[in-house]
Parts: structure tokens; C-alpha cells; sequence
């Protein structure tokens, strides 16, 4: 999205702060209270053409279709388990193009698993060099409930591990549709409080834990907020929300825009939702529909990262601003030109590597701030 895009920017905050670079449209948002007026531009694009990729987002999209890789909605879930994935795409491209695809060094990583609530889950434990102890953060890949592991997303932990100067874990989770929701909601929380419970072991400091999330994982993160919250247990520092689906309506102004987007399309979304969901009441349960959630009151500061050519933009958006009316601060930010899963594509975007530093910058401060 261009930067004149956003421009109808909410009255009631009385300290807005706007950040234009290339490529980027950024908004900074102090919350103030108040009612949400800011919905105009979204609707208005609706109907409008899908924005168009940049030249390094066309070259990953053209080399995942390349491999193979078909809308998910039209496969069966163990074909869409086999099939080509971005992070393959962007292998190949750095292959094609000469360049090593060893992955982001790290100080040390470990595999481990945990009890959780339907059987051991599989960890992966990313270490900053040097000496601790550090900051930790639980990040969630994402999938749809469906797909993906903690392979799949290695690229993104590693960079967060850096950039934020954290032990990073990244958890896996039960899958759909062999355990449905909210299987996979559990599991993650549970991550959350195991994470809490050892932090110290790994060398880290249980007070300053943030969670982050991509996608489905972005949707278990924002909701490991408000559970922890409504539990009454030591809430994340920092929620890192990455294109993260709040609310499943399927009827929002960039599902209707990118309903054809690659790799994500809004067909796609419904796929998810018939494999890990039984009911539509699961679909509205604000366990799942956060955005549903009735109040988001006293949560941690946020980053909320969208991608331009992305059904979720729209509510990914919806949620900050509503975080926003919240009283909590908000650091929204949508990339143009590039789709779903690019945050993870740090060897190839210069969007992805402006996604990774703003969110280890917001990790870094919300550490700072706690004692």
C-alpha cells in the first residue's frame, strides 16, 4: 500500500506519530480512548484491482509456482502437507541467484519438547551469542491450524532471535484435522506457561517474555494475551502480531480484495477453518474470533505487521485499532507490495529485513521497560 493510503487517521488520539520509507506505511499509535472512525479506507479498497508485487516478491511468488505449489483449498491436506512452500520459494530464488542458503547464525539452538495438554510438544530453543541472562519470547509459527512446523518458520525465529536479543522458543502444536479446535490453542498456551515456569533454566528472565506469531500463529499469540490476562498470570511483556487472523468472517474489504492473493487466498481460509474448527460457534468463540473479544483492556503493547496482498490485512488492522480504543499502545504497520509470509523472507525483501528490525526494536523497549 502506497504511502497516502491511510489517511483517515482517528481524532481522539492525541499523539500520532507517522513514519513514511519506502515501501513502508507505517502508523504509531498512542491510544488514548475513544470511538473507531477508521474504517473508511479499508472498505473503499475493496473493490479495487490487488495491489501489485514488487519486483523480489513477484520473483518468490513466481519460483513457489514454479515448484509446484497450488491454492491449498484446492488440495487435500496431505498434499497441501508436501507440497512447495515460501521458505522453499526463497531457497530456490537464493540458489538460482548464487547465494547461500545456510541459515541466520544464532548462538545456539536446541530441540526439546514439553508435556502439554495432549502429549509432548516439540520446542525449539534459539539462543543469542553471548552471555546471559536474556529476554525470552515464545514465538508461534503459523500454518492455519493445519500445516507448517517449526522448520518451516526456522528463518523467522532465528531473525528475532537477533533482533530483539532474546531466547526465542519456538513451539509447535497439535495440527487439524487430526485435533481440532482448540487443540492447538491449548498447546500454545501451555508453551506460554511452561515458558514461564523454566525460563530460568534456559538462561532466561521470566519477567520480560513477550509472544509473537505468524498468521494461525498470530491468532494463538493475540489470544495467549487475553487468556493469561482473564487467568490472572503474569501477562507477555510485548504481543509481536504478524499478519494475524482475528476474526473469521470471511467478508472483510482485503479478503474481497486478495481473494485470489498467492500464497494465502480467502478460499484458503475457509479450507483452514473446515479442517481445525467443528462448528460455527467455534468460528465466533473470541478464543478464535479475538477481535470478538468483548474488552482488550489491560493487555501488553502491540506490534501488528500486515502485508499488503493479504486477505488478513483488513483485520490484522481492525485488531490494532481496536487494541487502540483499548488504551493500549499500538505499533501497526502494513508493507506494500509484497503477501502473505513475507516476514520470514529476511535473505530476500527489504521489507521482511524493516519488519524484523521494528519488531526487535518494540521487543528491546518493552524489556527495557520492565524491571
Amino acid at each position: 500500500m502506497s504511502a497516502n493510503r491511510i489517511t483517515h487517521l482517528r481524532p481522539f488520539l492525541r499523539r500520532t506519530v507517522l513514519t513514511f520509507v519506502p515501501a513502508l506505511c507505517a502508523i504509531t499509535l498512542v491510544a488514548c480512548g475513544g470511538n473507531d472512525n477508521d474504517s473508511d479506507s479499508e472498505e473503499d479498497r475493496a473493490n479495487e484491482p490487488m495491489p501489485t508485487a514488487t519486483a523480489p516478491m513477484q520473483t518468490v511468488l513466481n519460483e513457489l509456482a514454479a515448484l509446484g505449489a497450488k491454492p491449498l483449498n484446492t488440495l487435500t491436506v496431505d498434499q497441501a502437507r508436501k507440497q512447495a512452500t515460501p521458505a522453499d520459494a526463497v531457497k530456490s530464488v537464493l540458489l538460482k541467484q548464487g547465494r547461500s542458503i545456510a541459515p541466520e547464525q544464532v548462538g545456539s539452538v536446541e530441540n526439546r519438547t514439553f508435556a502439554g495438554p495432549g502429549g509432548p510438544v516439540a520446542i525449539r530453543i534459539y539462543k543469542p551469542a553471548g552471555a546471559g541472562p536474556f529476554p525470552l519470547v515464545l514465538y508461534i509459527h503459523g500454518g492455519g491450524w493445519v500445516i507448517a512446523d517449526i522448520d518451516t518458520y526456522d528463518a523467522s525465529a532465528r531473525a528475532i532471535t537477533n533482533a530483539a536479543g532474546a531466547i526465542v522458543v519456538s513451539t509447535h502444536y497439535r495440527l487439524a484435522p487430526e485435533a481440532k479446535f482448540p487443540a492447538a490453542h491449548d498447546d500454545t498456551y501451555a508453551a506460554y506457561k511452561w515458558l514461564l515456569a523454566n525460563a530460568a533454566s534456559l538462561g532466561g528472565m521470566p519477567r520480560k517474555l513477550a509472544v509473537v506469531g505468524e498468521s494461525a500463529g498470530g491468532n494463538m499469540a493475540a489470544s495467549i494475551a487475553v487468556r493469561a490476562r482473564d487467568d490472572g498470570i503474569a501477562t507477555p511483556v510485548h504481543q509481536g502480531l504478524i499478519y494475524p487472523l482475528t476474526n473469521f468472517a470471511l467478508d472483510s474489504p482485503s479478503q474481497r480484495q486478495n481473494r485470489d492473493a498467492a500464497p494465502l487466498n480467502t478460499a484458503a481460509l475457509q479450507w483452514f477453518g473446515d479442517k481445525y474448527l467443528t462448528s460455527p460457534a467455534d468460528g465466533a468463540n473470541p478464543r478464535f474470533s479475538v477481535l470478538r473479544t468483548p474488552s482488550l483492556s489491560g493487555l501488553a503493547p502491540a506490534t501488528v505487521i500486515t502485508a499488503d496482498i493479504d486477505p488478513l490485512r483488513s483485520e490484522g488492522r481492525a485488531y490494532a485499532m481496536k487494541l487502540s480504543d483499548a488504551g493500549v499502545a499500538v505499533d501497526y504497520v502494513n508493507y506494500s507490495g509484497v503477501t502473505h509470509e513475507f516476514f520470514g523472507m529476511t535473505a530476500v525483501l527489504e521489507e521482511a529485513r524493516s519488519a524484523v528490525a521494528r519488531l526487535g526494536t518494540n521487543l528491546k523497549a518493552a524489556y527495557a521497560r520492565t524491571p
